[in-house]
């Protein structure tokens, strides 16, 4: 009961924001700005960035921008920070330049990376003058990190403590830093190179005594990544060992930045979104969502893998021609041979989706090879083996066909589901091992190499069984 409360309270939430989002649309339509300066002080900065963006689609950018400007300068920025980054560059590129110094100013660090790395580069140099020597340096090193690595997703903005401090003086500097910090909740340690000794936490912190040195309440095997880390490999660390920031070291080990949860949940949904594309034989779409993508980039991004396939279907037909003879002697065979090709496709993406799914989760490794193999085995035996017993029944009792018509279905259902398994398991990890995405190995493409075994496989029982 609860959770159903829960769940109503958050749908009634949502259609007040929608409610909210029509009536700031129509006072912006009646021009009533100072009615709509009001009722956005009323709107949290998340659900803000939600309504300027419905604002963008029913009114167009002007009226956004305009929109924009009459947020109160304190929560501009932290609206700002939550729009879509197609949105944050129309905004940049509509407003004045003393505008656009002070979203830079106070903007956090890695919000204003993105957006740099966003816009078109006459407009970047236009921002870096007015920045001094030392943090255009600094912004220059950010922005060429690679893309989509752990150095393009940290932060400068984090606490660092020396080993010799006190526990008091600790959490004195975290009250001088700490409100302009990415999270107090844990500081690093450094020695006078700056390498990354340990962490100690804002709890163990306040319940040490004063003259604790940090030294000795600081934990030092810390998990951390390098610059270049790749960004996937960053968020199966924080799902891994349940962390609330990463620190980012360069090669000497020295500490360069943190990356916090927050920043790693758009990085999970991204190549979740990324996995599922590719399972379903859709490549290039990038960040884009589907209705940002035109009809010739949709076509671009789905006709290659299909255009594939369909030569691949062309050899399945080959082998339905190659014994076209045997199927006109014995017509029944044509009807179970849907049922075959099907069932061997359907076993074949299961194996391929759940291991898929643990490579990516790294539940499943290279190394597990021959477990997976073999358990695979024992699954799709045991799934064959009641398949094939079923579809004998249904043979002989219920479509009235001959005990051997039987036994050539059943026998080839039973090898169909074992090899189909076999390589749905085996294919992506095969992929992983040569340097391809698992994921290209899923549902259409496993389909198409079992339907192929399939019909070969069927054939041959059926030559072999019938004497044909």
């Amino acid at each position: 009961m609860a959770e159903e409360k829960n769940r109503n309270d958050a749908d009634a939430d949502y259609m007040d924001l929608n409610a909210v989002s029509d009536e700031i649309i129509g006072l912006l339509k009646q021009k009533k700005y100072a009615a709509v300066r009001s009722r956005l002080a009323e709107i949290n900065s998340v659900d803000i960035a939600e309504t300027l963006e419905n604002i963008n689609e029913e009114l167009g950018l002007d009226l956004t921008i305009l929109t924009f400007r009459l947020l109160p300068k304190d929560s501009s920025v932290e609206v700002f920070a939550y729009l879509d980054e197609d949105e944050q560059v129309a905004i940049i590129n509509g407003i004045t330049q003393h505008e656009i110094d002070y979203i830079i100013e106070e903007l956090a660090f890695d919000d204003m990376i993105d957006l740099l790395e966003e816009l078109p580069a006459n407009l970047v140099d236009k921002i870096l003058l007015n920045t001094s020597g030392e943090e255009r340096k600094l912004i220059n090193t950010f922005l060429n990190y690679p893309e989509n690595s752990a150095g393009s997703l940290m932060t400068i903005d984090y606490i660092d403590f020396k080993e010799h401090m006190t526990a008091a003086q600790a959490l004195h500097h975290i009250k001088d830093v700490g409100l302009d910090s990415e999270t107090v909740y844990n500081a690093y340690v450094m020695d006078d190179k700056r390498k990354l000794k340990g962490v100690v936490s804002l709890r163990a912190l306040v319940l040490a005594e004063d003259e604790t040195l940090v030294r000795d309440i600081m934990h030092t095997d810390v998990v951390s990544v390098t610059v270049t880390t790749d960004q996937e490999m960053v968020s199966n660390m924080f799902k891994r060992y349940g962390l609330l920031a990463l620190p980012v070291v360069d090669r000497e080990g020295r500490l360069v930045g943190i990356i916090t949860v927050d920043d790693i949940f758009e990085i999970i949904e991204d190549e979740t979104t990324e996995d599922m594309h590719r399972m379903a034989g859709v490549t290039g779409t990038g960040d884009d969502e589907y209705f940002d993508m035109s009809v010739f980039r949709h076509v671009r991004t789905r006709l290659p893998w299909l255009f594939i396939l369909m030569c691949s279907y062309m050899i399945t037909g080959g082998i339905i021609e190659r014994f076209e003879d045997m199927l006109s002697s014995v017509i029944c065979l044509v009807a179970y041979m849907p049922m075959l090709m099907g069932t061997g496709g359907n076993s074949g993406s299961q194996s391929a989706t759940l291991i898929i799914r643990g490579l990516s989760t790294g539940e499943i490794e290279l190394r597990d090879f021959p477990k997976v193999t073999w358990k695979e085995f024992r699954i799709s035996f045991c799934i064959g083996i009641i398949l094939s017993l079923l579809n004998f029944l249904r043979v002989i009792f219920i479509d009235h066909n001959s005990v051997i018509v039987a036994v050539t279905i059943c026998v080839t259902m039973l090898v169909i589901v074992v090899a189909a398994k076999t390589i749905g398991g085996l294919l992506p990890m095969a992929a992983k091992a040569v340097g391809i995405d698992p994921a290209l190995m899923a549902g259409p493409v496993v389909s198409s190499l079992t339907d192929m075994f399939s019909l070969a496989i069927y054939f041959l029982f059926a030559s072999a069984f019938l004497g044909l």
